[in-house]
């Protein structure tokens, strides 16, 4: 992350401070009026010249706050969670280092699926299976496969290596499908459990004569 720091001048303090040292020399100063005088003479020569030399303004390099951890308090979980943190740490660091802009979309979708795959079971201990099975099948085979396209960026154009890029980069699109195919999957259950309390709202609303057609005052 860049940061803007501004570095303003030092000529308007030393402009300021020959004001007072030129006075003292050659000018009174034992009237009120000549300490007024004084006053606005140092300012004004201040003022007039920072607006001549600003200064200078510089762009730096700030490393981000790192995001507090996401914890559960179940270790099961917990430990999950930090493999999950770890893996979207090293997508972040590959989309850095490859070149290819295509690509590097690509790896900011399954970064950002990785990390809300992940989280989910914060709120739903049930889909840590799921998670657990993406976790130890799907993620390091990916993983594996963009390392090995990013040391093979830089190397010659040979055919194997082209050959290699090009069937890596085709794959991407199916992962990141199968990607969000995992995250929807994740909410099959809680579908269900919406699907059951509308269907019992429904057959109370009606019991009731409180839907439709039926509902009496």
């Amino acid at each position: 992350m860049k940061k803007t720091i501004r570095r303003p001048s030092s000529i308007p303090l030393y402009g300021a401070a020959a004001v007072w040292l030129v006075w003292c020399l050659f000018l009174p100063l034992y009237r009120l009026w000549h300490f007024a005088a004084l006053l606005v003479l140092t300012v004004g020569a201040f003022f007039g010249l920072r607006a001549l030399f600003p200064g200078t303004t510089e762009e730096i390099e700030v490393e981000e706050p790192a995001p507090a951890p996401v914890t559960t308090g179940d270790p099961e979980r917990d430990k999950l969670l930090e493999e999950g943190q770890r893996a979207v740490a090293e997508l972040t660091r590959l989309r850095g280092t490859i070149p290819d802009p295509t690509v590097q979309s690509r790896v900011d979708e399954l970064a950002d699926l990785t990390d809300k795959i992940f989280k989910d079971i914060v709120d739903d201990p049930k889909d840590v299976p799921q998670v657990k099975r993406f976790a130890s099948y799907y993620l390091p085979t990916t993983m594996k496969l963009l390392n090995a396209y990013d040391r093979m960026s830089g190397e010659g154009a040979g055919e194997n290596v082209s050959g290699t890029l090009r069937r890596i980069e085709d794959i991407l699109d199916t992962t990141v499908q199968a990607y969000r195919k995992q995250y929807d999957a994740l909410f099959a259950n809680e579908a269900l459990d919406i699907e059951t309390d509308i269907t019992v709202l429904e057959s109370m609303l009606k019991r009731e004569g409180l839907s439709g057609g039926d509902f009496k005052i």
